[in-house]
Protein backbone atom coordinates (compact mmCIF):
# COMPACT_ATOMS: atom_id res chain seq x y z
CA UNK A 1 0.00 0.00 0.00
CA UNK A 2 1.54 3.45 -0.54
CA UNK A 3 1.58 6.22 1.54
CA UNK A 4 0.82 9.62 0.62
CA UNK A 5 2.99 12.27 2.04
CA UNK A 6 2.14 16.10 1.26
CA UNK A 7 5.31 17.93 2.90
CA UNK A 8 4.87 21.17 3.62
CA UNK A 9 6.62 24.70 4.31
CA UNK A 10 4.58 27.04 6.53
CA UNK A 11 3.09 30.31 4.92
CA UNK A 12 4.89 33.73 5.34
CA UNK A 13 5.76 35.42 8.09
CA UNK A 14 5.32 38.77 9.59
CA UNK A 15 9.45 38.68 8.94
CA UNK A 16 10.17 37.31 5.53
CA UNK A 17 13.65 38.52 4.89
CA UNK A 18 14.34 35.29 3.08
CA UNK A 19 18.34 35.96 3.76
CA UNK A 20 17.92 36.09 7.66
CA UNK A 21 18.48 32.75 9.53
CA UNK A 22 15.47 32.65 12.19
CA UNK A 23 15.49 29.01 13.26
CA UNK A 24 13.74 28.51 16.75
CA UNK A 25 13.08 32.13 16.72
CA UNK A 26 9.21 31.79 16.74
CA UNK A 27 7.45 34.36 14.65
CA UNK A 28 4.26 34.15 13.52
CA UNK A 29 2.27 34.41 9.88
CA UNK A 30 1.89 37.54 8.47
CA UNK A 31 -1.54 38.22 6.56
CA UNK A 32 -0.54 36.72 3.57
CA UNK A 33 1.18 33.60 5.19
CA UNK A 34 -2.33 32.89 6.38
CA UNK A 35 -4.19 33.34 3.45
CA UNK A 36 -1.65 31.19 0.91
CA UNK A 37 -2.21 28.62 3.63
CA UNK A 38 -6.18 29.04 3.39
CA UNK A 39 -5.71 28.27 -0.60
CA UNK A 40 -3.47 25.43 0.30
CA UNK A 41 -5.97 24.21 2.36
CA UNK A 42 -8.79 24.67 0.24
CA UNK A 43 -6.93 22.68 -2.68
CA UNK A 44 -6.15 19.83 -0.47
CA UNK A 45 -9.47 19.61 0.63
CA UNK A 46 -11.22 19.81 -2.91
CA UNK A 47 -8.81 16.96 -4.29
CA UNK A 48 -10.26 14.18 -2.87
CA UNK A 49 -7.04 12.19 -3.38
CA UNK A 50 -5.35 14.49 -0.91
CA UNK A 51 -8.07 13.29 2.05
CA UNK A 52 -5.93 13.74 4.70
CA UNK A 53 -6.17 11.05 7.78
CA UNK A 54 -3.57 12.76 9.77
CA UNK A 55 -1.38 16.20 9.86
CA UNK A 56 1.87 16.54 11.68
CA UNK A 57 4.25 19.73 12.51
CA UNK A 58 7.03 21.95 13.63
CA UNK A 59 6.09 22.81 17.13
CA UNK A 60 6.82 26.63 16.57
CA UNK A 61 4.11 28.48 16.16
CA UNK A 62 4.24 29.45 12.28
CA UNK A 63 4.42 25.82 11.70
CA UNK A 64 1.62 25.05 14.00
CA UNK A 65 -0.69 27.86 12.70
CA UNK A 66 -0.47 26.40 8.87
CA UNK A 67 -1.22 22.96 10.15
CA UNK A 68 -4.08 23.82 12.20
CA UNK A 69 -5.34 25.24 8.58
CA UNK A 70 -4.04 22.57 6.42
CA UNK A 71 -5.81 20.06 8.91
CA UNK A 72 -8.93 22.08 9.58
CA UNK A 73 -11.37 20.99 6.64
CA UNK A 74 -10.23 17.05 7.42
CA UNK A 75 -11.90 17.48 10.99
CA UNK A 76 -8.71 16.88 12.83
CA UNK A 77 -6.18 18.20 15.00
CA UNK A 78 -2.24 18.38 14.10
CA UNK A 79 -0.27 16.30 15.88
CA UNK A 80 2.71 18.40 17.43
CA UNK A 81 6.49 16.60 16.72
CA UNK A 82 9.29 19.00 18.34
CA UNK A 83 12.08 16.79 15.90
CA UNK A 84 10.68 18.62 12.69
CA UNK A 85 11.94 21.97 14.21
CA UNK A 86 13.54 24.57 11.78
CA UNK A 87 17.49 24.16 12.50
CA UNK A 88 18.55 25.59 15.42
CA UNK A 89 21.30 28.94 14.47
CA UNK A 90 22.32 29.65 18.30
CA UNK A 91 24.11 32.62 18.57
CA UNK A 92 23.55 33.12 15.10
CA UNK A 93 19.50 33.11 15.01
CA UNK A 94 18.36 36.85 13.44
CA UNK A 95 21.27 37.30 11.60
CA UNK A 96 21.82 36.79 7.42
CA UNK A 97 24.76 35.16 6.01
CA UNK A 98 26.47 38.43 5.40
CA UNK A 99 26.42 39.65 8.79
CA UNK A 100 27.86 35.83 10.05
CA UNK A 101 30.66 37.14 8.01
CA UNK A 102 31.08 40.42 9.29
CA UNK A 103 30.52 39.62 12.76
CA UNK A 104 32.83 36.41 13.38
CA UNK A 105 34.68 35.86 9.83
CA UNK A 106 36.74 33.09 11.55
CA UNK A 107 33.84 30.86 12.54
CA UNK A 108 32.39 31.75 9.22
CA UNK A 109 35.39 30.37 7.61
CA UNK A 110 35.39 27.18 9.40
CA UNK A 111 31.44 26.62 8.79
CA UNK A 112 32.94 27.12 4.94
CA UNK A 113 35.54 24.47 5.89
CA UNK A 114 33.19 22.40 7.51
CA UNK A 115 29.10 22.88 5.96
CA UNK A 116 28.12 19.24 7.55
CA UNK A 117 30.33 19.29 10.93
CA UNK A 118 30.28 22.39 11.55
CA UNK A 119 27.84 24.21 14.68
CA UNK A 120 27.35 27.86 14.65
CA UNK A 121 27.81 28.64 18.61
CA UNK A 122 25.18 27.20 20.51
CA UNK A 123 23.76 25.44 17.46
CA UNK A 124 23.23 22.58 15.39
CA UNK A 125 25.11 21.74 12.95
CA UNK A 126 24.14 20.69 9.24
CA UNK A 127 24.66 16.72 9.73
CA UNK A 128 23.00 16.65 13.38
CA UNK A 129 19.60 18.30 12.68
CA UNK A 130 19.31 16.15 9.77
CA UNK A 131 19.38 13.31 11.62
CA UNK A 132 16.96 14.31 14.17
CA UNK A 133 14.44 15.45 11.02
CA UNK A 134 14.70 12.25 9.21
CA UNK A 135 14.39 10.27 12.66
CA UNK A 136 10.84 11.85 13.20
CA UNK A 137 10.01 12.08 9.97
CA UNK A 138 10.66 8.18 9.54
CA UNK A 139 8.35 7.30 12.50
CA UNK A 140 5.90 9.56 11.18
CA UNK A 141 5.55 7.89 7.69
CA UNK A 142 5.58 4.18 9.72
CA UNK A 143 2.75 4.84 11.32
CA UNK A 144 0.12 5.85 8.67
CA UNK A 145 0.87 2.61 6.37
CA UNK A 146 -1.68 3.22 3.13
CA UNK A 147 -2.50 6.76 4.20
CA UNK A 148 -2.20 10.15 2.91
CA UNK A 149 -0.51 12.41 5.36
CA UNK A 150 0.23 15.73 5.91
CA UNK A 151 3.93 17.20 7.40
CA UNK A 152 3.83 20.83 7.97
CA UNK A 153 7.59 22.41 8.63
CA UNK A 154 10.18 24.47 7.91
CA UNK A 155 12.68 25.20 4.31
CA UNK A 156 15.39 23.55 6.15
CA UNK A 157 13.36 21.01 7.20
CA UNK A 158 11.66 20.32 3.92
CA UNK A 159 15.31 20.27 2.02
CA UNK A 160 16.86 17.36 4.56
CA UNK A 161 13.48 15.17 4.02
CA UNK A 162 13.85 15.66 -0.34
CA UNK A 163 17.50 15.32 -0.05
CA UNK A 164 17.38 11.84 1.48
CA UNK A 165 14.33 10.65 -0.66
CA UNK A 166 16.54 11.82 -3.82
CA UNK A 167 19.44 10.69 -2.67
CA UNK A 168 20.69 14.03 -3.06
CA UNK A 169 24.19 14.56 -0.88
CA UNK A 170 23.66 17.23 1.87
CA UNK A 171 26.37 19.95 0.52
CA UNK A 172 23.95 20.42 -2.26
CA UNK A 173 20.42 21.18 -0.16
CA UNK A 174 20.27 24.65 -1.24
CA UNK A 175 20.16 23.59 -4.76
CA UNK A 176 15.94 22.54 -3.73
CA UNK A 177 14.17 25.85 -3.14
CA UNK A 178 11.29 25.98 -0.87
CA UNK A 179 9.54 28.87 -0.65
CA UNK A 180 6.61 30.03 1.60
CA UNK A 181 3.33 27.79 1.71
CA UNK A 182 5.22 25.43 -0.78
CA UNK A 183 3.61 21.99 -1.54
CA UNK A 184 5.36 18.80 -2.05
CA UNK A 185 3.42 15.63 -2.75
CA UNK A 186 5.89 12.47 -2.16
CA UNK A 187 4.28 8.75 -2.31
CA UNK A 188 6.34 5.51 -0.05
CA UNK A 189 6.33 2.62 -1.58
CA UNK A 190 8.76 0.04 -1.27
CA UNK A 191 10.98 3.33 -2.53
CA UNK A 192 10.17 7.03 -2.44
CA UNK A 193 8.68 8.72 -5.33
CA UNK A 194 8.97 12.60 -5.09
CA UNK A 195 6.09 13.42 -7.44
CA UNK A 196 6.10 17.63 -6.33
CA UNK A 197 8.67 19.92 -5.22
CA UNK A 198 7.93 23.24 -4.34
CA UNK A 199 4.39 24.07 -5.60
CA UNK A 200 2.64 27.04 -5.20
CA UNK A 201 -1.06 26.47 -5.08
CA UNK A 202 -1.64 30.34 -5.37
CA UNK A 203 -0.01 30.97 -8.39
CA UNK A 204 -0.70 28.05 -9.95
CA UNK A 205 -3.78 26.59 -12.68
CA UNK A 206 -3.62 23.71 -10.88
CA UNK A 207 -4.27 21.18 -13.83
CA UNK A 208 -3.47 17.38 -14.17
CA UNK A 209 -1.37 17.49 -10.66
CA UNK A 210 -0.15 14.59 -8.97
Amino acid sequence: MVTKVCLIRHGETVDADPARYKGHIDVPLSARGMEQMKKLADYLARNGRDKLSAVYSSGLCRAVKSAEIIAGPHGIRPVVVEGLKERNFGAWEGMTFDEIRQAEPDAFKAWAGDPLGFSPPGGESTAGFSERVLEAFKAIVSAHEGEGIAVVAHGGVNRVILCSLLGVPLENIFRIEQDFAALNIIEMWDYPVVKLINFNVASSRQENLP
